[in-house]
């Protein structure tokens, strides 16, 4: 495959995996402020969230994905039919204001969020087929950028939108990014290139259950789903609640927005895409030690600047550090995640380690608000720095295994 062609499914996979994360993130991060001041309550806005639910479930909607065939080429199949099904509701969301209607509100949120979660599968599962293994670390590190700037469209961007041209105006623009998107895939899927796909279609579900086992005896694969478990929640808790937690140190709101909201989502991006390209330069196994560790040197420090109470400019330096940790350890994740995903089951692979990441990514700040109310400031963030601390541990247990299984995925296709 030629450099450009590379760098074209490179941008493509980027671009689409933006269009998912934005329209998440404004619905459940962004209206919410609207919500807020047009009278909406703390349990109705706190409710809401619950349509970020259906991602817990995505090991199952990949099944279909990967067994129910739609000739050939059908995951391109599989992304414009969710493709459709997400633009139907966006048109329904948009045809009226809907901020004094909740229940429609709530329910077309969550019907989003099974569009979103189910199209990721088919986008990624594509990325998996169709880019070279020694491609796919730079396909996580792009993954990851994409989120972060997707957090600042969605979290931003488009809440401007909202006041300045309308209800309908944020998903025009979401609509029109992901119809772009979807354009080019007429092309690719013409390819004579493409692997030929395993034929299974036995839904039953003993061979099911059969795919999830598979999965987890490939060589370092339960090492791997320990790092996956406890790798990314802890930070991610911490950067969760960054805004608050500056807010009570007494940085004002407008600060806090440009350093979490902006200047943070920037330096993710930024590392992201730096800290995808190190790991080719360190190896997968010392990469893995020394973003947790970097991870968990971000985190003692800002413990240690919320105790001393060092001020605004250290708070904004140890904020910034700790995006820049969080942007690499995603970057590493998501590579992995390509690494363990069998081209022979790209998407059950795929969506079993989507729900795995998740599951963790959700628990962990729950656990981390209750410690914020009972123990306070620092005792939450002594808290996840424990955690980042054993995930490091574990990390110095499995950096071998998995950084082995890396390698010879990439030697055995190059």
């Amino acid at each position: 495959m030629s450099t450009p062609k590379r760098w074209g499914l490179q941008l493509l996979f980027g671009w689409m995996n933006l269009v998912l994360a934005v329209p998440s993130i404004y619905l459940m991060f962004g209206l919410p402020l609207v919500l807020r001041q047009h009278g909406w309550e703390g349990t109705e806005i706190g409710l809401l969230q619950l349509a970020a639910l259906p991602a817990i479930f995505k090991f199952l909607f990949a099944m279909p994905v990967q067994r129910v065939r739609f000739g050939r080429g059908h995951f391109v199949h599989w992304l414009w039919l969710m493709s459709a099904l997400l633009l139907a509701m966006y048109v329904a969301i948009g045809w009226q204001n809907l901020i004094a209607h909740k229940l429609p509100l709530f329910a077309l949120t969550f019907l989003i969020s099974i569009a979103t979660t189910w199209l990721d599968i088919p986008v990624n599962a594509l990325a998996v087929q169709w880019l070279p293994r020694s491609e796919q670390l730079r396909a996580g590190s792009i993954r990851s950028a994409a989120l972060f700037i997707g957090a600042i469209v969605g979290g931003g961007v488009m809440v401007l939108v909202l006041s300045r041209w309308g209800w309908q105006a944020p998903f025009v623009i979401m609509g029109a990014a992901l119809l772009g998107g979807c354009l080019p895939f007429a092309a690719l899927r013409a390819q004579a290139s493409l692997p030929v796909q395993d034929s299974a279609t036995d839904n039953t579900p003993p061979a099911i259950l059969a795919d999830w086992a598979s999965f987890f005896a490939q060589p370092g694969a339960t090492q791997w789903t320990w790092m996956l478990l406890t790798s990314f929640p802890f930070i991610g808790a911490v950067w969760l609640f960054l805004k608050p937690l500056m807010l009570d140190q007494g940085m004002p709101l407008e600060q806090v927005a440009w350093t979490i909201g902006i200047a943070g989502g920037v330096t993710g991006a930024l590392f992201s895409l730096i800290g995808g390209r190190l790991i080719s330069v360190l190896g997968t196994a010392r990469a893995i030690v020394l973003y947790l560790l970097a991870a968990l040197a971000a985190l003692v420090l800002l413990t240690v600047v919320v105790w001393a109470k060092l001020g605004a400019v250290w708070l904004t330096i140890s904020a910034l550090i700790v995006a820049a940790s969080m942007g690499a350890i995603s970057a590493l994740m998501f590579g992995l995640t390509m690494f363990f995903t069998r081209r022979q089951r790209n998407a059950s692979d795929y969506g079993l380690q989507s729900t795995i990441f998740t599951v963790a990514r959700l628990v962990v700040p729950v656990a981390a608000g209750v410690m914020l109310d009972y123990l306070g400031q620092v005792g939450m963030l002594t808290g996840m720095s424990i955690g980042v601390l054993c995930a490091l541990g574990l990390a110095l247990r499995a950096r071998h295994s998995v950084g082995a299984t890396a390698q010879k995925v990439m030697a055995r296709e190059d």
